[in-house]
């Protein structure tokens, strides 16, 4: 199976596994009392609702570090989709063959994980269709769940969407408070340039004139924020006209953002959708694992 890289996932996958289990190795008293070693089978991960999925490389993961843990071997994995695929109720997502003591250890870690991602998927995606044809993208936030960011951030684009920001080290964000502390936006984006002058700077605005007053400081991506359409227009119909000085300048509208009103917003011209509730208000998507190893390999 490709692997393909999430950061951080080995560590996220051990502190999950250590929760369930206690300290490496840890234990499953029910599993381990009830299952006998040498016991194998076949497990279905498989979709309990429609959606899209996402996070699947924590499948094998899981079960790699659970067998280490218990000393047998890791169970093969059979993906029958990927991540981005939408599912349906019923669908087999995939087959994971092997020791039954390992399918049952990793099966809430790997549920936890895998669901989680294909909730923050399919919340995103049904945010990326109500965008189709608009040119305008959906980004995610920093509003993610402690220790979950960069499987969460992944998950975002699986689901069609875009990632903004990382964290507070790889993209300087000039906020209101940001420009309370310096005294103006100008000073906010002169301070950033002159302390971290690799960075970009991006920088909320929340009126027109706010706007206007981070691209005369340089700002060449903006937060619009808890703008409505009609004032969104006109920010960036001023923005544009001005393009032709100041270079291309990237309009990001966020705040209170609704899918109802996506497609609105998006005709005010912007390039991007920012909204927390991605990552924040994503309910997951259910997915079971059901054990259908053939009888003769299973105990009792």
């Amino acid at each position: 199976m490709a692997r393909v890289d999430i950061p951080g996932l080995p560590t996220l996958v051990t502190v999950a596994l250590d929760e369930d289990l206690g300290p490496a190795p840890g234990r499953d008293v029910t599993t381990q009392a009830t299952i006998p070693a040498d016991a194998t089978g076949t497990a279905h991960l498989v979709a309990r609702a429609d959606g899209v999925v996402a996070g699947l490389p924590a499948v094998a993961e899981v079960l790699t570090q659970v067998a280490d843990r218990l000393g047998l071997a890791a169970p093969a994995v059979d993906l029958r989709v990927a991540d981005g695929a939408r599912v349906q109720r019923d669908d087999v997502v995939a087959e994971l063959t092997g020791p039954v003591q390992v399918l049952l250890v990793a099966e809430r870690t790997l549920l936890n994980l895998v669901c989680r991602a294909s909730g923050v998927a399919t919340h995103t995606r049904r945010w990326a269709d109500a965008l189709l044809g608009t040119g305008a993208t959906v980004l995610d936030t920093r509003k993610t769940t402690p220790g979950l960011r960069a499987l969460e951030k992944y998950a975002v684009r699986a689901g069609g969407g875009e990632n903004k920001r990382m964290g507070l080290y790889d993209v300087a964000m000039v906020k209101d408070n940001h420009v309370v502390a310096a005294g103006s936006i100008a000073a906010a984006v002169a301070a950033v340039r002159t302390r971290f002058p690799d960075v970009e700077i991006q920088v909320e605005a929340d009126t027109p004139a706010q706007a206007m007053e981070a691209v005369d400081a340089g700002a060449r991506f903006l937060l619009l924020d808890n703008m409505a359409p009609p004032v969104l227009a006109e920010v960036v119909a001023a923005v544009r006209a001005r393009e032709p000085e100041t270079g291309r300048v990237v309009l990001e509208a966020t705040g209170n953002l609704t899918i109802q009103v996506a497609a609105e917003v998006a005709g005010t011209g912007v390039d991007h959708l920012s909204v927390g509730g991605l990552t924040h208000s994503s309910p997951i998507l259910d997915l079971a694992l059901d054990l259908v190893g053939s009888p003769g390999d299973l105990p009792g």
